[in-house]
């Protein structure tokens, strides 16, 4: 047979066909993150590799297989129809490792250990890392990875263990918790308002400049194109950011006018809420794979969680809205964390 290969006459020919090897998991990896990204080269940057290194994995791989996987376009990279039907496989190879790793975490009942909880920006920045204190004091040995973004994390690709988020998810392998509504509304430094006025209503607003943050999740776009329809941004938006926190320093500062979420009043915020009739508000929505719960560490931080967005005890995170100015007495706790104490060295807003 080796002789007939040689001259030509391959063995399929003769009823034999070659033997493949198993393609390794790293190469399904690199073609999953591919498929997800879109392209060679915000796969490569996900992946920390060169794009000619991805490039070559997959040409490997599609050598092993004997199929082309992916075809190559101006605006990126699609699937073949036998890609399909290996994407198909392949997901399914990577909840069954996913699997594995939930397995092995199960055996520990310590709550030791690292738990990666994604979160937006503003909410993880002002509300749940100052708390995350106690909770570090009381075991020491939990590692809390906290990513805050304002892109919803892939919980069923392990991207988080577990995610806070202002989408609800779709997916039925996921354990969903609606953990309580963010209320938001307009507010404004008061030496903004000392220098051009307090608007009384949305036409009002046309007179003043507006600070905007534009990202995921949030539908600031879209109330904007519904409030001020074909009123062009430049002029009237003084600044534009993507994240929370540069968002409130430029309404803190005196920018303009922004939307902020109630409870920053109760946290110090420098800004005064103005009584427009402009009020924004989301579900805030905690989501895990079924099977987290069942690991300890897991299970203590969505407990955590679920306490520290608890309506009943943050007036705040309640569905009905409730004015800045009257959460104070609504709310019966203990201190509050300031969003400032790191910079102004003052140990709690009461």
């Amino acid at each position: 047979m080796q002789l007939l290969w040689k001259r030509g006459v391959r063995p399929a020919e003769h009823g034999e066909v070659p033997a493949r090897t198993t393609p390794d998991w790293e190469a399904i990896r690199i073609f999953l993150k591919v498929v997800q990204c879109g392209s060679f080269r915000s796969a490569a940057e996900q992946l920390g590799q060169s794009v000619n290194a991805v490039r070559r994995r997959l040409d490997e791989l599609e050598h092993q297989l004997g199929v082309p996987l992916l075809t190559r376009h101006i605006d990126g990279v699609r699937t073949t129809a036998e890609g399909d039907e290996i994407l198909d496989a392949a997901q399914r190879m990577e909840e069954a490792s996913y699997g594995l790793v939930r397995a092995r975490d199960r055996t520990s009942s310590a709550i030791s250990g690292e738990v990666r909880v994604a979160i937006t920006e503003g909410l993880g920045t002002a509300w749940i890392a100052p708390r995350l204190i106690d909770l570090q004091r009381t075991y020491p040995q939990l590692l809390v990875d906290i990513c805050c973004a304002m892109q919803s994390a892939d919980v069923l690709r392990m991207e988080a263990d577990v995610a806070v988020q202002l989408k609800r998810p779709v997916s039925k392998d996921l354990k969903i918790v609606k953990l309580g509504r963010l209320h938001v509304m307009p507010f404004a430094a008061k030496m903004y308002l000392d220098r051009y006025g307090t608007p009384k209503s949305i036409q009002d607003l046309l007179k003043h400049r507006l600070v905007l943050q534009i990202a995921e999740q949030v539908e600031t776009q879209v109330q904007y194109d519904r409030l001020f329809p074909g009123v062009p941004q430049p002029g009237f938006v003084a600044i534009r950011t993507n994240v929370s926190t540069a968002h409130y320093w430029t309404i803190a500062r005196g920018a303009g006018i922004g939307m902020l979420p109630t409870y920053t009043h109760m946290m110090g915020a420098q800004a005064v809420p103005l009584d427009i009739d402009l009020r924004v508000q989301y579900d805030i929505w905690l989501t895990y794979h079924s099977d987290a719960k069942r690991i300890a560490r897991v299970r203590r931080i969505i407990d955590w969680l679920v306490a520290s967005f608890d309506p009943r005890e943050f007036p705040w995170f309640r569905d009905e809205f409730i004015h800045p100015n009257d959460l104070a007495k609504e709310y019966g706790g203990g201190p509050v964390p300031n969003l400032f104490e790191g910079i102004r060295g003052s140990d709690s807003f009461r």
